[in-house]
């Protein structure tokens, strides 16, 4: 992959408001000094998922809600590694270098345990992709 200076990994989910805020939650903390991360979606809520707000703070003391808000895809740069976290529907054509779809299901309106999970997977595959992209 040729790129100036670090990476620009994009986290893209449809709403922007849980699993790519998480990732890109999770890519600032676990892997900065690699690659640079942004999150997107194609339409946008009005508000980050409260319980991924909730239990990224109890579980990796990030508040989501002062350091992040909703993005469309048009509103960040370029990236040069397209992480799709999975899109039930179908993943909009965004243009990069590289790009995985994750395949997450969307831990929204479920119990804790579930987001849990979910952001274990994130921290997981984000420390991967660090590694991929070092």
């Amino acid at each position: 992959m040729v790129c100036e200076g670090k990476p620009k990994v994009a986290f893209v989910c449809v709403h922007n408001s849980c699993r790519s805020q998480i990732a890109e939650a999770l890519g600032k903390k676990l892997a900065s000094d690699v690659f640079e991360s942004y999150s997107a979606g194609t339409e946008l809520k009005d508000h980050i998922n409260p319980g991924a707000v909730r239990m990224m703070k109890e579980l990796h003391g990030i508040d989501m809600e002062e350091t992040q808000y909703n993005k469309l895809i048009s509103d960040i740069p370029q990236p040069d590694v397209v992480i799709f976290m999975g899109c039930n529907v179908s993943c909009p054509n965004v243009p990069s270098q590289y790009a995985e779809n994750w395949g997450l299901e969307d831990p929204s309106g479920k119990e804790d345990a579930v987001f849990a999970e979910t952001i274990a997977q994130i921290e997981k595959k984000v420390l991967a992709l660090k590694e991929k992209l070092r």
